[in-house]
């Protein structure tokens, strides 16, 4: 390799000010996560004062990770870091919901503990809420890394500045995407494939409200597309299958994708090739 661009390289490394271990991220979302379900846990805590010791722990190490950003915005650490570890109490009851939820709908699911150990949609769902604490709190950077991560193991992609309602139910979830600005109310339920996106994008609407509301007790199946920041769907409402969507519906309502389907069949041709060789 070329001792210029070794140097260049190093220049680059120089002027980085970003100090984010995602490893060590990652590492504290699921030490918290384990913490806060026992079913998640790869092996039992031996008395309280040990998940003390783990709640102080995560506590140190999520001040030290907000460090690595905080030069971005200003935030201070300790304060956030405050904040955060009081709103765990919700969090939990919040992921609760949600995990009771997952089970009430799907006749798949067995056990709540069933669906916190392996349901892709709780774990989306769970990290979401992590990473949305800390994009209220004016973190940068590190709630979109949790999300990302999220979205590789899962394939969910769910934007920490999204808002959305508990409890709230992921089927399957390959392929979901919901978008930044994104608002769900509760007892709201999606399938594989659906998008929450924008009409259309561009940088000026960073501050914009480009990707729709639903409102309470919706359910989308799957891959329906629903576009805009002015699209609304209302409560109760049931979008169907494919549906492509990019303007309000009222409560209520039911939309369904029509395909045509046209089944056919040839004639078996009148000379079949039959040999053996």
């Amino acid at each position: 390799m070329e001792e210029s661009f070794l140097n260049r390289l190093w220049s680059l490394h120089q002027q980085n000010q970003l100090r984010i271990p995602t490893g060590l991220l990652c590492q504290f979302l699921n030490r918290l996560l384990q913490m806060l379900f026992p079913p998640l846990a790869e092996q039992p805590f031996k008395d309280a004062d040990a998940l003390a010791q783990e709640a102080t722990f995560l506590e140190q190490e999520l001040e030290s990770l907000l460090e690595g950003v905080q030069h971005i915005s200003g935030f201070p650490a300790p304060e956030t870091v405050d904040r955060f570890m009081k709103q765990l109490p919700h969090l939990h009851e919040r992921l609760i919901a949600d995990a009771q939820f997952i089970l009430q709908e799907d006749p798949a699911a067995r056990h709540i503990e069933e669906v916190m150990r392996s349901y892709p949609g709780f774990y989306g769902i769970a990290v979401y809420r992590i990473a949305h604490l800390l994009y209220q709190e004016g973190v940068p950077l590190l709630p979109r890394i949790l999300t990302e991560y999220a979205h590789s193991r899962t394939g969910i992609d769910i934007h920490p500045g999204a808002q959305i309602g508990f409890p709230f139910c992921i089927d399957h979830g390959t392929g979901i995407v919901i978008g930044e600005t994104t608002t769900i109310g509760r007892n709201v339920k999606l399938y594989q494939g659906v998008t929450l996106g924008a009409l259309s994008v561009a940088k000026y609407m960073t501050d914009l409200k480009r990707h729709p509301t639903l409102e309470d007790n919706v359910i989308i199946y799957a891959g329906a597309t629903i576009l805009g920041g002015n699209t609304v769907i209302g409560a109760h409402s049931i979008i169907g299958g494919n549906v492509w969507l990019t303007e309000t519906v009222p409560a209520y309502s039911r939309l369904y994708h029509r395909a045509q389907i046209k089944v056919s069949r040839s004639e078996a041709p009148e000379d079949i090739l039959d040999f053996s060789i």
